[in-house]
């Protein structure tokens, strides 16, 4: 059983940057896709940004490429969402998830998810 817990959510001034990390726990593949996805008040989750642990390779929302950095650390077994640039509308609730197969942004693939951590961006 993958067990997920993120930290680092915070109430911070637009234009700041923010990390959030993921760690993560328990009976893994030995590559597997990690996601960083966000929900926001009144709004559906919304898949942010993907990597994968065997391929290394990342894929970004239009929403928040070039602003948003996804990235792992193996030794540590946390994977990492730089943010930059933030704005209002980054505000949400921010969920790592887990899935064995390929990535992708859709949330209906993934299977295993933490609880949360809030961000708040005020102007």
């Amino acid at each position: 059983q993958v067990q997920l817990a993120e930290s680092g959510g915070d109430s911070v001034q637009a234009g700041g940057p923010l990390r959030l990390s993921c760690v993560v726990s328990g009976d893994t593949y030995s590559q597997y896709c990690m996601a960083w996805f966000r929900q926001a008040p009144g709004k559906e989750r919304e898949g942010l940004a993907t990597i994968h642990t065997g391929v290394q390779g990342t894929l970004y929302a239009d929403s928040v490429k070039g602003r948003f950095t996804i990235s792992q650390d193996n030794t540590k077994n946390t994977v990492y969402l730089q943010m930059n640039s933030l704005k209002s509308e980054d505000t949400g609730m921010y969920y790592c998830a887990y899935r064995s197969g390929i990535c992708t942004l859709a949330e209906r693939y993934f299977d295993v998810w933490g609880q949360g951590t809030q961000v708040t961006v005020s102007s």
